[in-house]
């Protein structure tokens, strides 16, 4: 039995999990790797607060330099949150050549090329897991399960928050803020709640799920995002009544010579599968050229999750460390392939939901049909609901797929109508024709 000593860095709600999971199944893990995993150090700024585990004395120190340079931490597990602080604690580790492991999405979606690089430099690894998805191991899938496969599409429900707040508004018919309100008292969302509720969470989560698809450290900028603040309970029972489903989607699909990315919300069929995916569970939905369509779902987030996910990536890094076998098969990818080529926004082809209010006068919805044809964009269906007090008139139209370019053009101008009585309110339509999406 061979052991592997463990530095953590970071002793909060993940932290925590991460060293309750390694007390507790200690000697599960060695015995089903031949390795056991000893937490040598933990640091922390907060080394006085109770977290429920019973720790060996002397573990606990403030000073994180100290437990990165301890000749006794083999692997150091990075989990400060941030960015600065936790690059620079990251960056000393790879430099002594120790395997980092971290759930720091927003580090690699930020910072993922010169540490990979660094990584690469000495001959080491970066293992994250957990930075994407939480507990469902779907970065492991991707780069091991799926390694003969050509990515073709990957579509992601990443935001456990988000994907929470829309489930309640549907079943309940609340409207946005109250849900989000009870979602904070609930611990579900964070204070402020911007990078859950505006699609940054996601869209880090995005970069890393091209990255490892596609060879190459993706920018954050390569991933127009949005995300689901102030949507309307009016489009959620629209989507209801048309059998659809709102979600904050990640969308990534391969096409001839560049990659689409992007975070949006957008209505789903309840018949798919990924339209059953509700409360605050996440799911991947991945195509490969040979094996088809796969999907990983399960918890996104949480201490234990979260915390299993960061163990599954301290034991392939000790594997890794005892084997000197230096960079994992992540890495190796990024360095292989130095860059991509993305479908710009504006070339995108997508349907769409639009949701119209106009003036009850004939004529009207002519003049919308009339901008949307010169704009080359084909109606599928047209909706006209009950007139309103005010003597306007909603109306949704499901489009066929058309530029994004071409939509932003259309809305524009419908919006200069004089028939036009509030600004038009336009998502995304994803078909799912294959249901076993």
């Amino acid at each position: 039995m061979r052991e592997i000593g463990i530095g953590v860095l970071g002793f909060g709600t993940v932290g925590a999990g991460v060293v309750e999971g390694l007390f507790k199944n200690g000697d599960l893990i060695a015995g089903r790797s031949g390795i056991f995993p000893v937490v040598k150090k933990i640091a922390d700024l907060d080394v006085q607060s109770d977290r429920g585990i019973s720790l060996p004395a002397d573990i606990l120190t403030t000073d994180a330099a100290a437990v990165i340079a301890d000749e006794e931490v083999d692997i150091v597990v990075e989990l400060v949150g941030g960015t600065a602080i936790a690059k620079d604690l990251t960056e000393q580790a790879l430099r002594l050549g120790k395997p980092v492991v971290t759930a720091n999405k927003a580090l690699l979606a930020d910072h993922g090329a010169e540490l990979y690089a660094l990584a690469d430099e000495r001959d080491t690894g970066i293992y994250y897991e957990a930075a994407v998805g939480g507990g469902i191991p779907v970065l492991r899938a991707q780069r091991e399960g799926l390694i003969g496969n050509q990515i073709e599409s990957i579509f992601g429900i990443l935001n456990g928050t988000c994907n929470y707040i829309l489930t309640r508004m549907e079943r309940e018919g609340l409207p946005f803020d109250d849900v989000l309100a009870d979602a904070q008292a609930l611990g579900y969302a964070e204070t402020p709640p911007d990078l859950d509720i505006d699609g940054i969470d996601t869209a880090h989560k995005a970069v890393l799920l091209a990255s490892m698809a596609y060879g190459a450290a993706v920018p954050m900028e390569a991933c127009p995002t949005s995300g689901i603040r102030g949507l309307s309970k009016v489009d959620i029972a629209n989507a209801d009544e048309l059998g659809y489903r709102i979600k904050l989607l990640a969308i990534i699909k391969r096409h001839a010579g560049s990659v689409e990315l992007s975070v949006e919300a957008a209505l789903v069929p309840k018949a798919a599968m990924i339209g059953s995916v509700n409360d605050s569970f996440n799911a991947v939905f991945m195509k490969g050229d040979i094996v088809d369509d796969t999907m990983y779902y399960g918890r996104g987030a949480g201490r234990l999750p979260t915390g299993s996910a960061v163990i599954s990536d301290i034991m392939e890094a000790a594997a890794d460390v005892l084997h000197e076998a230096g960079s994992p098969i992540g890495i190796t990818m990024m360095r292989e392939h130095a860059s991509l080529t993305y479908l710009s926004a504006d070339e995108v082809q997508k349907r769409c939901y639009l949701r119209l209010t106009l003036a009850d006068e004939p004529g009207a919805m002519a003049q919308v049909m009339n901008v949307l044809g010169e704009h080359s964009i084909n109606v599928a269906s047209v909706i006209q609901k009950e007139l309103h007090p005010n003597g306007a008139v909603p109306v949704v139209v499901l489009t066929e797929q058309a530029r994004e370019a071409d939509f932003c053009g259309a809305i524009e101008t419908i919006s200069s109508l004089a028939i036009c009585k509030a600004e038009p309110i336009r998502m995304r339509l994803e078909d799912f024709e294959d249901e076993s999406r």
